[in-house]
């Protein structure tokens, strides 16, 4: 080809690509001030929040609120699942995604509530008020120290309690990573977030013309493009923006891809410095035609290498620090080796999803029940001695048979879980120590603000899969928690 006939290069694509991921500080300063808007820090991605979410029903009642405000102080993207978006909003602020569903209609439950779902916390629960006639001076039940006369109002304890609490867990089973996974892209639910996380790095950067995009589309999203050789081009590629904070997967084994391709060689590149031109780690993937394919990534696979040239002497990559991911198509393998499987022209590789594997288990499902769910009707048990919903369990509807009946639901569905229990629930400050036992024999009271930390801590605990525990609080103030040591002491699979 000619110097005539030489393709022109596109200056006006190569700036938009390095302002795009914020190479050049000047450049983006510029747009802000064409555009009448500055950079929010709230705007870069954070890996620390891991991308996925945590869904919470029960979002707006005493305990739920709790538990969503915990969450959005960690740092994690929260999902209320809730009846009324107004009441929700103005309970939740406007930090929180709302969800409108009911977990007494399992039809509500939908792909759309779950999307993107890391784990559930469920704190739900039927509503139970002083009768008709009693004043709040002489009824307190909701504040765990008096018990006057109690009524159920609402929906049945068999049908919040029970049904609806397998209506969860069956959606939950449905939609949840397995074990060990984590789901950082789920492309089959397009989000504002995904398509603004993503964005295309071409040879254009290198004096080349190839040209591709991420097009988020239905059930999945698509890498297309055209690359082309002209101009010593060939590759095509999309990459995130840096994270900041990094992702932290040093507890899992690699990474998988859900596919499906064109039959075509395709990179997979992980990036843990924040420098644009930087070292890469690149594993390369073979592709059917048409074919959906899990390609699993382990860590110790990855190459490490500076625009396709292998680093003999470079470390392995620290995967506690993944600041970018890229997907490529290049005529080049490494070294100055040709891709085998390459062919110019039009390329169209979907995405489904990438998951982080191999890692621990923890609990995906919280569920907050009752102490007491197995005393009615237990030998030996002195009624005058319990708790007034175990002695007016009958007159509940049978509120901690149903409640019982809800756990033995999530202990049968192989989700990792923790069955929380707690003690009559209070209003108070909390900040006390923890009390726990197994066994279902004890007695007391604890705040909704200690539960609420109890919950959040326990999705991070390895040691609270698959525990039924009941707690309420001690004597003494809290000071510091060894929640990995109360959580050591428990026994898995316990009633």
């Amino acid at each position: 080809m000619t110097d005539n006939n030489r393709p022109q290069w596109n200056l006006g694509r190569f700036i938009q690509t390095l302002t795009y991921f914020e190479v050049i500080p000047f450049l983006n300063w510029i747009q802000e001030l064409f555009q009448g808007r500055t950079k929010d820090n709230k705007d870069r991605p954070d890996g620390a929040k891991q991308v996925s979410v945590i869904l919470v029903a029960g979002a707006t009642g005493g305990l739920g609120k709790r538990v969503v405000q915990r969450l959005v102080e960690r740092g994690y993207r929260v999902r209320a699942l809730v009846r009324d978006l107004d009441k929700a909003r103005s309970i939740l602020g406007n930090d929180v995604d709302l969800v409108v569903a009911d977990i007494t209609k399992p039809e509500t439950l939908s792909s759309l509530v779950m999307a993107n779902v890391q784990a559930v916390v469920c704190c739900t629960a039927v509503r139970v008020q002083p009768v008709e006639g009693d004043t709040p001076e002489r009824s307190k039940y909701y504040q765990g120290i008096k018990f006057y006369q109690p009524e159920i109002v609402g929906d049945t304890p068999e049908n919040v309690e029970y049904q609806g609490v397998k209506n969860l867990v069956a959606a939950a089973a449905k939609y949840l990573p397995k074990a060990g996974e984590k789901l950082l892209f789920d492309f089959t639910n397009p989000s504002t977030e995904l398509k603004n996380t993503w964005g295309a790095v071409d040879d254009v950067v290198m004096g080349g013309v190839s040209e591709s995009k991420l097009q988020l589309v239905e059930n999945g999203a698509l890498f297309v493009g055209n690359v082309s050789t002209a101009n010593s081009g060939g590759f095509a590629s999309v990459r995130t923006k840096n994270f900041d904070p990094p992702f932290n997967l040093s507890g899992y084994e690699g990474v998988e891809l859900r596919v499906k391709g064109d039959g075509q060689r395709y990179k997979f590149l992980l990036r843990t410095e924040a420098q644009w031109d930087s070292v890469a780690y690149s594993y390369s993937f073979d592709t059917v035609a048409n074919t959906w394919t899990d390609i699993q990534i382990p860590f110790t696979a990855l190459i490490p290498v500076f625009r396709a040239k292998t680093l003999k002497d470079n470390p392995p990559i620290d995967s506690s620090k993944i600041v970018a991911f890229q997907l490529m198509l290049s005529k080049f393998e490494y070294d100055g080796g040709l891709n085998p499987h390459f062919s110019p022209g039009g390329f169209a590789l979907q995405v489904e999803s990438i998951k982080a594997y191999g890692g621990v288990s923890l609990p995906k499902f919280i569920l907050i029940s009752s102490a007491g769910v197995t005393r009615p009707g237990r030998p030996g048990i002195n009624l005058d001695e319990e708790p007034p919903a175990v002695r007016l369990n009958d007159q509940l509807g049978g509120i901690l048979t149903w409640k019982l009946k809800g756990e033995d639901s999530l202990r049968e569905s192989g989700i990792p879980y923790t069955i929380i229990r707690p003690c009559a629930l209070t209003e108070e400050a909390g900040g006390k120590e923890f009390i726990v036992e197994q066994g279902d024999n004890i007695r007391g009271k604890i705040s909704r603000e200690d539960v609420a930390t109890l919950c959040v801590e326990a999705l991070k605990q390895t040691k609270a899969s698959n525990v039924t525990f009941e707690v309420k609080e001690g004597e003494n103030s809290a000071g510091s928690l060894d929640l990995e040591g109360l959580f050591s002491k428990l026994e898995p699979s316990s009633k």
